[in-house]
């Protein structure tokens, strides 16, 4: 598969504007609280630089890796824990930042991992919740925004590890 075209689903202005309205939203619902956000690499390291930089109730900041895809473009359904957590998150309210929930697999395998542990509370934040391919219910509590379908890149999505440094969101059209 070979990426021919990009064409813009969501501009740069789109998303910051996206992400100030979440926020808003997210110190609201966890004023006064302990908060530790956790950012899934590799794929929301940018929304979630761009949304912790407005978050108001200092929270903690984590990072964890789970992979799934590899170099391809469909999940294989088994989900690899490759960078864990480093702060604990017993008794505290977590704030999960993911790139795009598709299928759910990846998403209720982490949530399996952070209730194991403790977390007070788990909510979902992710720039894009697409629908086309879910296979487990799982609920986006701050969603950017909502796609039907579509094979996406940029702002931290990739394809075979590129396309992550583009600033807007855009469908791949492939041949």
């Amino acid at each position: 598969m070979k990426i021919k075209a990009l064409n813009v689903v969501y501009s740069e202005a789109e998303i910051a504007e996206r992400i100030k309205l979440l926020a808003a939203q997210i110190n609201k619902d966890y004023a006064g609280e302990d908060l530790v956000v956790v950012c899934v690499l590799k794929g929301a390291f940018m929304f979630f630089s761009d949304l912790v930089k407005q978050l108001d109730m200092n929270p903690e900041l984590d990072f964890v890796r789970c992979a799934s895809y590899g170099k391809g473009t469909t999940s294989t359904k088994t989900i690899s824990f490759t960078k864990d957590l480093e702060v604990s998150i017993e008794g505290k309210h977590v704030l999960v930042v993911e790139d795009i929930v598709d299928t759910g697999h990846t998403m209720a395998f982490l949530f399996k991992q952070l209730e194991a542990r403790g977390a007070k509370s788990i909510r979902l934040a992710a720039i894009v919740d697409k629908s086309e391919r879910r296979e487990v219910d799982i609920a986006v509590h701050y969603p950017g925004f909502a796609l039907q379908k579509g094979f996406i890149v940029g702002y931290g999505m990739d394809y075979a590890e590129k396309y992550r440094e583009l600033g807007a969101i855009y469908e791949a059209v492939v041949d």
